[in-house]
């Protein structure tokens, strides 16, 4: 008898049409972002990103396909994953236009990728998850989704916190380390963020 999967079919599916709204949704953000960003390495490293997540949303489409998911299905936690993505950039736009420095925008810019990496990296921590016990071809067609995404939302998330942190830790007029830690020792997991971040005092 064939292996019956070890997940809620029909909860997996809803991520990964979440997974495709939030992919979308980054687009707009990094587009937005790079209109608040000031510091040059910082402009390079969110171009990489943005390059990257349009590849992701091919590798998206790709998994919906060999799932026999529709790409473009709407579901209610979609719609919510595509309003807190418009709030994002209408927040970044908010600070680029509502009166405050250029300074203040950018961190702001760096708060709203962080958040919508927070939500991205999540996904695919998740379908990683499903992928480890998912038998047969669906086993296989998410492993590889995953790991063509896995080190990208990694290094997503942990260097933009790092930037995140060093421009706030500027903008106290305080020393920071520009490019932070995390950038410097190209950390690409958690614990690598966290011991980066431990040794950011010898790197003043």
């Amino acid at each position: 008898m064939p292996t019956k999967p070890r997940y809620d079919a029909m909860q997996l599916q809803d991520l990964i049409l979440q997974m495709m709204e939030t992919e979308l949704g980054g687009e707009k953000v990094y587009k937005t972002a790079l209109t608040c960003t000031l510091n040059e390495n910082l402009r390079k490293e969110w171009g990489e990103y943005l390059e990257e997540t349009l590849n992701h949303q091919n590798v998206v489409r790709t998994l919906c396909e060999q799932m026999g998911i529709d790409p473009d299905m709407q579901t209610p936690s979609r719609l919510v994953v595509k309003h807190i993505g418009e709030s994002l950039v209408k927040a970044m736009e908010l600070a680029k236009t509502g009166g405050g420095s250029p300074e203040a925008a950018q961190l702001v810019a760096c708060e709203c990728v962080v958040h919508a990496e927070t939500k991205d990296h999540s996904n695919w921590e998740l379908l990683g998850k499903v992928a480890e016990i998912a038998p047969g071809d669906a086993g296989r067609v998410l492993k590889a989704a995953h790991e063509k995404v896995e080190k990208d939302e990694d290094h997503h998330l942990y260097h933009t916190k790092g930037w995140c942190r060093e421009l706030w830790i500027e903008s106290l007029g305080m020393p920071a380390v520009l490019p932070p830690p995390e950038e410097v020792k190209q950390v690409e997991t958690a614990i690598g963020a966290s011991r980066a971040e431990q040794q950011r005092s010898s790197m003043l």
